[in-house]
């Protein structure tokens, strides 16, 4: 049994077809401020690198940063 911690940021972006595409990057650093996710979801934007299902990122449509705790209650026998 244990308890485990993990934290992510979910970064959703428009899409041109009308959809939303979501980035989730793990271990985000400390404290991250606003102006900081939004730069970097401009810069994915501009850059047009992705390719999605409903095409090109348009524009920003959601920041989380999520905080997920794990109680492990059981843990199988060792074989």
């Amino acid at each position: 049994m244990s308890l485990s911690t993990s934290k992510v940021v979910r970064l959703t972006f428009n899409t041109t077809g009308g959809k939303t595409f979501a980035i989730t990057i793990s271990n985000p650093k400390e404290n991250l401020q606003l102006t900081e996710a939004v730069a970097v979801m401009d810069s994915l934007i501009a850059s047009d690198i992705f390719l999605t299902p409903s095409g090109a990122l348009t524009g920003i449509r959601d920041i989380k940063v999520i905080d997920t705790t794990t109680n492990d209650l059981y843990d199988p026998p060792q074989a």
